[in-house]
């Protein structure tokens, strides 16, 4: 099994603690995908990191790569993190915030959404404590609501704290790698949108398999699924979840792939 990198999965923190879940024959051919990825990977529960900074760090890696992203967090931690980060960006000129996130790519945007919900947080929650408190005890339902009210927190972002800060079990947060992935692999309707997705992967993955399930599928996207080639097209030997793959969208013969959206 490989070992999880500290960093650099999904834009939030890695280092998850080491589960062990009982063996057993999965329930679906979904489950199945998750637990061979999970022996090929890395199997963590998740949980206990800060839930402010990891509601910053996801908007820092939103549309962006981690090698970007992840300078770009680091920097602004280390100018803003002494004390508390609400108030602290809460009170963050703007210009000067983007030039501490400038490595993260659409800096204006995201300096301008990062400090909006310093200041939403500020004023609704009081401080960076108060904030983590309701994200990690409160009705996950709930909680995720109340994230996706905050202006540029989408669906993923808000999934992603309650993963990693909140520890929540049963979340499954759908970045563009998992969207393709189980697309591609037939689990999900090729028009399936990020919703979609995420809908039907809760309601087949176990609840503590989906946190590990998120950050395996995207080290397998990576690794091998990506989005135009796919491992898969140097023959069922290149690549370890071939056969519970329908490859929709994957044309062996003429060696493309695209979205499978797309596909006939």
């Amino acid at each position: 099994m490989a070992d999880e990198p500290a960093e650099n999965i999904s834009g939030g923190p890695g280092g998850g603690s080491e589960a062990t879940f009982d063996p057993s024959e999965a329930d679906s051919r979904t489950e199945a995908v998750i637990d061979r990825l999970g022996e090929r990977y890395w199997q963590k529960t998740y949980g206990g990191q800060d839930a402010f900074e990891c509601l910053v760090r996801t908007i820092l890696s939103q549309n962006t790569s981690d090698k970007a992203s992840q300078p770009a967090h680091e920097s602004l931690m280390e100018r803003y993190s002494d004390g508390d980060l609400v108030e602290a960006l809460a009170e963050a000129h703007q210009d000067e915030l983007v030039e501490t996130i400038s490595s993260a790519g659409l800096y204006n945007r995201k300096s301008e959404v990062i400090i909006a919900a310093a200041e939403e947080i500020r004023e609704e929650f009081g401080s960076e404590a108060e904030f983590d408190a309701f994200v990690r005890d409160g009705e996950p339902e709930v909680v995720r609501d109340r994230l996706l009210e905050i202006h540029g927190v989408g669906p993923k972002t808000a999934d992603c704290v309650l993963l990693f800060s909140g520890g929540r079990g049963g979340v499954f947060p759908v970045d563009t790698h998992v969207h393709r992935i189980y697309r591609r692999m037939g689990i999900a309707p090729p028009d399936a949108d990020h919703e979609e997705v995420r809908e039907i992967l809760e309601a087949q993955v176990p609840a503590e398999k989906c946190g590990f399930g998120h950050t395996v599928s995207i080290q397998f996207g990576r690794e091998y699924c990506s989005a135009r080639k796919p491992a898969c097209l140097d023959g069922p030997e290149a690549c370890p979840m071939y056969d519970l793959c329908d490859r929709v969208g994957v044309d062996e013969v003429s060696e493309t792939a695209v979205d499978p959206a797309e596909a006939d």
